[in-house]
């Protein structure tokens, strides 16, 4: 079997994920009928399930894959960050360091989804749940101070953003400081580009990017707008690599000294795509923490994010089905590099 065909032994990694828990709460229903007062379609309850998602679900990804992972993120004094704490306590997941703020709103998505008996639910309406303001600067420091006081024991630090205001100039100066001693640091942005530098690596999509370079998306449509882009990005943030997740295009990393390889999509048909970043982001910092080469990097993330879109909802990559999924999913391509 060729090298580029292994998943690596993930076990001895210990990973620190700090970044923005949300609650994914999915309520199912059986459509019934039209309403009478309204032109829409009543459902007829059925069942509940709490999910983990943004920082937490990159957490549960490490985990599935083999790493031992320490949380570090904020939640309300609410049921659902109670229960998001303890599904991720169940994983095995360290979560003590994670801060619980009296009178904050854990972010919550409620995704309402119908189907008759034996189909498979559509998502028919979302519902957010959001805190009234960004996490407390207090919350932010304590943070920073929770992850210095790890830093001796890390391989790698997963910074997850969702744009709830905790990945600031707080923890920045951690996360710069860690990469400077040898940490595998890489950022999965929504808003945060600005503060961090001199970090490994960034996995925005391409709306994040777009943002980034200031950029609209439809100015992004190609490939080589794309590369020319992320290298913009990677010079200005002083990282060694972007890695652009273009949903079906697949993904593309681009490097500072401008070299640039291109994956496409690993998954077909895909059910449902949400947390599939989260997943190829965690993917992402497990293979380079472990040594492989970012075009590799890149390639085990798209085969993790190949495996999670072909299921209901925001669900971590087992291990066993990475190492089935791996041999399966393309190789990169080089493509043309932004300048000579």
């Amino acid at each position: 079997m060729s090298s580029t065909s292994v998943v690596p032994d993930f076990s001895a990694l210990r990973v620190a994920v700090v970044g923005d828990l949300v609650a994914d709460h999915y309520l199912f229903g059986e459509p019934v009928r039209l309403s009478r007062e309204a032109p829409v379609l009543v459902l007829r309850h059925r069942r509940e399930e709490l999910g983990a998602g943004g920082a937490a679900n990159a957490a549960r990804n490490l985990r599935a894959l083999g790493a031992r992972v320490t949380m570090l993120g904020v939640v309300g004094r609410d049921k659902n960050g109670r229960e998001l704490l303890e599904m991720l306590e169940r994983d095995g997941i360290d979560v003590a360091p994670a801060v619980t703020i009296a009178g904050w709103t854990t972010p919550t998505k409620t995704r309402v989804l119908g189907a008759e008996p034996g189909r498979t639910p559509q998502q028919v309406l979302r519902i957010d749940r959001e805190p009234a303001t960004d996490v407390p600067e207090d919350a932010r420091h304590e943070l920073a101070g929770r992850l210095r006081e790890l830093a001796a024991g890390l391989d790698a630090v997963l910074l997850s953003d969702y744009g709830y205001g905790l990945l600031g100039e707080e923890l920045a100066g951690v996360a710069m400081a860690l990469r400077a001693r040898g940490t595998t640091v890489v950022l999965d942005p929504r808003k945060s580009f600005a503060v961090f530098r001199g970090i490994h690596a960034m996995s925005p999509n391409v709306g994040e990017l777009a943002l980034a370079s200031r950029r609209s998306v439809e100015e992004l449509a190609g490939p080589g707008e794309v590369l020319e882009a992320a290298h913009e990005l990677c010079e200005r943030s002083s990282l060694d690599h972007v890695l652009v997740t273009l949903g079906n295009r697949g993904m593309l990393l681009v490097s500072r000294r401008g070299e640039g390889w291109r994956v496409p999509a690993a998954g077909h048909e895909a059910v449902d795509v949400s947390g599939a970043g989260d997943t190829a982001a965690a993917a992402f910092t497990l293979a380079l923490a472990s040594g492989a080469p970012a075009p590799q990097a890149m390639r085990l993330a798209n085969a993790a994010a190949g495996v999670v879109v072909m299921e209901m909802g925001a669900v971590p990559c087992a291990l066993d089905k990475l190492r089935s999924a791996l041999p399966l999913s393309p190789e990169p391509v080089s493509a043309a590099g932004v300048r000579a």
